[in-house]
């Protein structure tokens, strides 16, 4: 059985996603889930042709789903001729296995699908040896998926050792593997901090946000630039870094990779040092996209993130997106249940967010439009000075 990948040469692969209601979660949020788990889908060039949901107080070890739900998702699957099963959350090694044993088609798991998308979307070295290095240590536990083979001769004299002693020169082959890729990330980064070094002093600015708010389309506004930007998921791997000028001032501005929910911890771990543009950075530029129905969600998501890779409390400036886009549904004067996002008015928000959010600026723009630019380049140009003021008391070039 082929290894979960999408096969980028079948066109639109036919997908089933899975999911499960957990007791930690509503199932509209699990819907919502499901929902980016089928943009990902998109992304990485699947056509999702069914959802699965489940209730469940705990997946099941061996099979993740419980077996009239298992049975249900293979019914469709045979009868629908599908290529791929993708489940919402990761699976452990022997829930691979034996999900992938009872549908006999390919399965791939939410890391997986990412680390397909990120491998497609790397360009430059430094992304393609950071989505290697996540993938071999992805691969690492799941070994022996590649063995399945084996399995059928049932044991017996003579069938234990040769499918172990494959298996350990595997890991071993892996285990050097990721040891030169690790030595390579950490020449590479060093290369990349003496480059951070020689760009002086200027006051540096970092684009963060959930993935597709629109931060590569806002730089290359600001930069006058031509970062590649698209409607899909994880467009920018790299961080991009130009140099801007606002009237006098001139500062960095860097765009990073987006974040998202469940990100794999081995992709985390291999792109902190394209995150150190975040934590070397002098202001936050935090970007929403507003027209999203889960744009608070994706707030905190951010928030959380960044509080893993950057301890250090620094400005930030909240940008809200796509207020193009933005669809507000009058709540019927009849209903009685508590506001849903979408029955907030636009001003209404504004007001919501600019209170809540106390001392940190606050700006709602199209950058599709360039509806406010005028009004965001004005703020970051009063943050940038502000600092630049700090560091350089005596220097008056900006009067």
């Amino acid at each position: 059985m082929e290894i979960g990948l999408i096969n980028k040469e079948v066109e639109g692969e036919k997908a089933v996603l899975v999911g499960v209601i957990s007791q930690d979660q509503t199932e509209q949020e699990a819907n919502e889930y499901l929902d980016e788990l089928e943009f990902l889908a998109e992304t990485a060039g699947a056509v999702t042709h069914q959802k699965f949901l489940q209730k469940l107080t705990v997946p099941n070890p061996k099979t993740f789903l419980g077996s009239g739900k298992i049975e249900e998702v293979k019914e469709y699957v045979n009868a629908h001729d599908i290529d791929m099963v993708i489940f919402d959350d990761d699976l452990s090694p022997s829930q691979l296995r034996n999900v992938e044993r009872i549908l006999e088609v390919k399965i791939l798991d939410r890391s997986n699908l990412i680390l397909d998308i990120f491998a497609s979307r790397a360009r430059t070295s430094h992304a393609k040896t950071q989505v290697e290095l996540a993938q071999y240590q992805y691969l690492l536990p799941r070994l022996t998926r590649m063995w399945t083979h084996l399995e059928r001769q049932k044991g017996g004299i003579g069938m234990r050792g040769p499918g172990e002693t494959q298996i350990e020169t595997d890991r071993r082959i892996i285990n050097t593997k990721i040891a030169l890729l690790k030595k390579k990330l950490e020449a590479i980064d060093k290369q990349k901090a003496v480059q951070r070094g020689n760009r002086g002093q200027l006051v540096r600015a970092a684009l963060v946000g959930y993935t597709n708010v629109g931060k590569s389309t806002i730089m290359n506004m600001l930069s006058k630039s031509e970062v590649f930007a698209e409607n899909k998921l994880f467009a920018t791997l790299d961080t991009t870094v130009r140099k801007v000028v606002i009237e006098n001032l001139p500062f960095l501005l860097s765009d990073t990779v987006g974040f998202i929910r469940k990100l794999p911890h081995q992709l985390v771990e291999s792109f902190k040092s394209t995150l150190d543009e975040v934590r070397e950075s002098d202001v936050l530029i935090h970007v929403l996209d507003i027209s999203h129905p889960n744009f608070e969600d994706h707030f905190n998501v951010v928030n959380e993130t960044l509080a893993e890779i950057d301890k250090e409390d620094k400005p930030v400036i909240l940008v809200f997106n796509k207020i193009d886009a933005y669809t507000y549904v009058p709540q019927d004067e009849d209903d009685l249940s508590e506001k849903k996002p979408e029955n907030y008015s636009l001003e209404e928000l504004k007001k919501q967010w600019m209170a809540k959010m106390n001392d940190t600026k606050c700006v709602f723009i199209s950058a599709q439009d360039k509806e406010n630019i005028e009004e965001l380049k004005s703020v970051i140009y009063e943050e940038v000075k502000t600092i630049f003021e700090k560091r350089y008391p005596y220097h008056n070039f900006l009067y």
